[in-house]
């Protein structure tokens, strides 16, 4: 095989162009493979085989900058920058299934949110200027589902005003992001697709002007001078050239040799220059391209043959949260459903689909996703945005000040909120609750089960005057975890019996983790030590009755799947004393670094967010308590 002898880029200088057309169906092979045995992004990779092989082969990376914007496509780089072992792909101690800078020095950007390559490329260029470095260059390559971004927007801008700074910008054109790409931005590339370029035109007028006596050559000059408006006429690319870039394409993408010629003249050009590729999500693999949805985005374990699950996917809280908002749509007439690009991922293609006149899909653009909202419920409807829990992290501003200042009735669902593992640092959800605690008005609510997350969604959209979120986890959803009573707002999941007069532990639940609070509580048990457990349903603001709660308790103990720092634990520990409560309060969350991809459940293990560890030390803060001291370890918890 081909590809068993690329070590590294430059191994493709010695290829023939039947060889590199060979070496790209060996890769697609592989990848189905590949990933139908561990899951990961299949169908972006898919389409970018043909281009990223032209990439290598016409910059020296790492020399030159090679940046993929949100790393999706990035297993073909990997796989020809030497790293070809996928068996661990997204695994603990195996391949991060984005761009990783401890795997490689070919990796520059690790952050897989989108519309940021630009930016980077920008900085990357200015620093070869100031450095004097001019033989190395750098190219940025940004799918058309990401320049629905303001970001890449803001970056354009920058990057055109500086003519004579050379970068490279390639637009891996598919028509989709997740799903196909929407908005102004879209209609403009594709009108593009379906047009025959200037430059073939301007080729073939040329060669008849100047074989035309005397006029033909001033009048191609001519023709060529004023070729601004002529492009306009033929393909409307103006967009980009009115910006000051210069425009190259559009170019199959799928055609090594094609992409290679492109690519060599952007090069060597001494500004930035875009580069406009057309490619196919999902090509060479037929269930992709027959998946209408996301053309295999993104997939779990498969059938290579089929590409169906070898698994049957049971309930997941995004299923219960499309459901319901179904439900919802049904009865009021004034929710409305807002998405940045990701319809079927967080559950409101069924919402679409009942009501089409009342979903909007922003594209990649969580800031202005926010900002509408307002719009909207200053218009007089509720709109429920539904969104990453990590993606909220970019339009805190906008909930911030245009949400909560004006107080508006805006519901935000946070999809794969905590830990979310396999996908590494950036889209763990764990910054959340510490930011949104912040926020003056807004309501926070975790639900513990399918039950309390179709409640507490109800309850979100009743609410006119403030922001709401409800936020919940990735994968499926748990058993129901039934209340044995309520104190306030909260539901009481497990109480000590009438004789305990004064309860050790007063354990404060936080949304899905309650079953292993549950598990926390009956290990204390076996020490001897009392547990109340409460879900306060509402994390923000804290219930007025867990202070009253808690001074009936010896110790308080929160547990949260949430960054420590300023999350509900934080909270609690305000609360209590704001009312003079002097209790001793112990929160257990997830430590304030970035995680590398695992397992949800090895990352749980690893930070120590496991019911035996955290009975282990609660049962050691008792001890102290009771005046046993640490010379005397405390009983172990099985």
């Amino acid at each position: 095989m081909l590809l068993t002898r690329i070590k590294g880029p430059r191994d493709l200088d010695r290829l023939s162009q039947e060889e590199l057309d060979q070496l790209a169906a060996e890769i697609r092979s592989f990848l189905v493979d590949a990933v139908s045995k561990t899951g990961g992004h299949l169908g972006p990779n898919l389409g970018v085989v043909e281009l990223t092989i032209a990439l290598h082969r016409v910059f020296d990376s790492p020399k030159d900058k090679v940046l993929f914007d949100t790393g999706h496509q990035a297993y073909v780089h990997k796989l020809l920058t030497g790293r070809q072992d996928f068996g661990g792909l997204r695994s603990k101690g195996g391949l991060s299934g984005y761009p990783s800078r401890a795997e490689s020095d070919h990796d520059v950007i690790e952050n897989s949110h989108a519309s940021t390559v630009l930016g980077w490329a920008d900085g990357l260029a200015k620093a070869n200027e100031v450095l004097g470095r001019e033989d190395h260059h750098v190219a940025a390559v940004i799918g058309d589902g990401a320049l629905t971004g303001g970001m890449a927007w803001e970056a354009l801008n920058n990057i055109a005003a500086a003519k004579d700074r050379p970068l490279v910008i390639v637009v891996n054109d598919n028509e989709r992001s997740y799903g196909p790409t929407i908005g102004g931005l879209a209609n403009h590339l594709a009108t593009l697709r379906t047009t025959d370029g200037y430059e073939r035109f301007l080729a073939r007028g040329k060669e008849l002007l100047e074989r035309t006596p005397v006029v033909g050559k001033p009048l191609f000059e001519t023709l060529h001078g004023a070729k601004k408006g002529l492009k306009d006429f033929i393909a409307p690319q103006g967009m980009f050239e009115d910006l000051g870039l210069k425009y190259i394409g559009p170019i199959d993408g799928h055609d090594i040799e094609a992409l290679e010629s492109a690519l060599q003249r952007a090069k060597r050009f001494s500004g930035p220059v875009i580069v406009h590729c057309l490619t196919q999500k999902g090509r060479g693999y037929t269930p992709a391209l027959e998946h209408e949805a996301d053309r295999f985005h993104a997939v779990g374990v498969i059938h290579p043959d089929t590409g169906l699950p070898v698994k049957t996917a049971a309930a997941s809280w995004t299923s219960v949260f499309a459901d319901e908002m179904v439900k919802l749509g049904h009865e009021r007439a004034d929710i409305v459903g807002i998405t940045a690009a990701m319809l079927h991922p967080v559950g409101l293609n069924k919402f679409a689909e009942a009501f089409p006149d009342r979903i909007y899909d922003v594209g990649i653009a969580e800031q202005h996703a926010a900002t509408s909202a307002a719009g909207l419920a200053t218009g007089g409807v509720h709109p429920v945005f539904a969104v990453y829990a990590t993606f909220l992290n970019r339009a805190f501003d906008q909930v911030l000040m245009d949400v909560a200042l004006h107080k508006c009735g805006v519901t935000f669902v946070l999809d794969r909120a905590g830990v979310t593992g396999d996908d590494g640092a950036s889209h763990n959800g764990m910054w959340d609750m510490s930011i949104l605690q912040i926020v003056p008005g807004l309501r926070l609510a975790a639900p513990r089960d399918a039950e309390q997350l179709r409640a507490q969604l109800r309850e979100a959209v009743e609410v006119k005057d403030a922001p709401t979120v409800v936020r919940y986890s990735k994968g499926v959803v748990g058993p129901a975890v039934p209340a044995v009573g309520r104190i306030g707002g909260m539901d009481v999941l497990r109480a000590p019996g009438v004789e305990v007069t004064r309860p050790d532990v007063l354990l404060v639940s936080v949304g899905a983790l309650a079953p292993m609070c549950l598990e926390i509580a009956d290990l204390l048990d076996k020490q001897g030590i009392s547990t109340t457990v409460v879900d306060p349903r509402w994390v923000k603001p804290v219930d007025e009755a867990l202070a009253p709660l808690a001074e009936r308790h010896r110790v308080v103990v929160t547990v949260e799947d949430n960054g420590r720092t300023g999350g509900v634990g934080s909270a609690v520990a305000q609360a209590l004393r704001d009312a003079g409560v002097d209790v001793p309060l112990r929160d257990f969350g997830i430590p304030q670094r970035f995680l590398d991809h695992a397992l949800r459940k090895e990352i749980m293990a690893e930070i120590g967010l496991t019911a035996p560890d955290i009975a282990r030390q609660v049962t050691g803060l008792v001890a102290k308590l009771d005046g046993r001291y640490d010379s005397e370890p405390a009983a172990a918890v099985d």
